[in-house]
């Protein structure tokens, strides 16, 4: 199982944390892993200056809407397959 958290804090809303979070639920679905990846959302995390704050276990990653995809294919894809 791998829990994706996503920053909705001001800041991360502001970066547009919500269109992540859709492209992330849509690529849930899309590669029918709903069972195995489960999204949470947090406020604040800290790191507010890099882009929308996302953790995948405790590694922490800075997301746009344009690198998301990437980002599910190998952090969270990848991390399934290992």
């Amino acid at each position: 199982m791998i829990t994706i958290t996503i920053c909705i804090g001001s800041s991360c809303y502001l970066k547009n944390s919500k269109d992540i979070i859709s492209i992330l639920e849509r690529l849930i679905t899309l590669h029918n892993v709903g069972d195995k990846v489960t999204l949470m959302g947090s406020f604040c995390m800290g790191h507010c200056t890099e882009g929308v704050c996302v953790k995948v276990g405790e590694e922490r990653f800075s997301l746009s809407p344009a690198n998301t995809e990437a980002f599910f294919n190998e952090h969270v894809l990848g991390g399934l397959q290992a």
